[in-house]
């Protein structure tokens, strides 16, 4: 894979690897901004625990999405944010704080492309493996 194409998936995947990591945990010390009070009176309608409390699930799941990203399977992690950052945005419209709606739609299509390129990296070093084996075993 080329050294351009390699360097940016790399920015992609600290980016929003740590941006997923941190956001998640700094639900549970509201120190970056009062998260409940960005969930849409919609949203607030239909939940069946308080804000709060959902935003301390939402910290969980953006977490092990950050870690996922990080050092597990960016593929995966980076398809998870994108449609994440996309429900984030809706409900961000919802609650009429469209500016930074749009910087989340924009963020999901940085994680959707940090999923397309992390899936070309892994599906080439699978098959660099296979022809590896199949060298070796021959």
């Amino acid at each position: 894979m080329d050294s351009h194409i390699v360097t940016a998936r790399g920015a992609l995947r600290l980016g929003i690897g740590l941006m997923a990591t941190l956001a998640g945990l700094d639900k549970f010390l509201n120190l970056l901004a009062d998260w409940p009070s960005y969930v849409s009176p919609v949203a607030a309608h239909l939940l069946p625990v308080a804000p709060q409390t959902f935003m301390y699930a939402v910290g969980v799941i953006e977490f092990v999405v950050g870690l996922t990203i990080l050092f597990v399977r960016p593929s995966v992690g980076a398809l998870v944010a994108c449609i994440w950052l996309l429900l984030v945005a809706g409900n961000l419209a919802l609650g009429g704080h469209v500016d930074i709606a749009v910087r989340d739609a924009v963020l999901a299509v940085a994680s959707y492309a940090l999923a397309e390129l992390s899936a070309a990296a892994e599906s080439s070093v699978a098959v660099t493996e296979a022809t590896q084996h199949r060298t070796v075993t021959a």
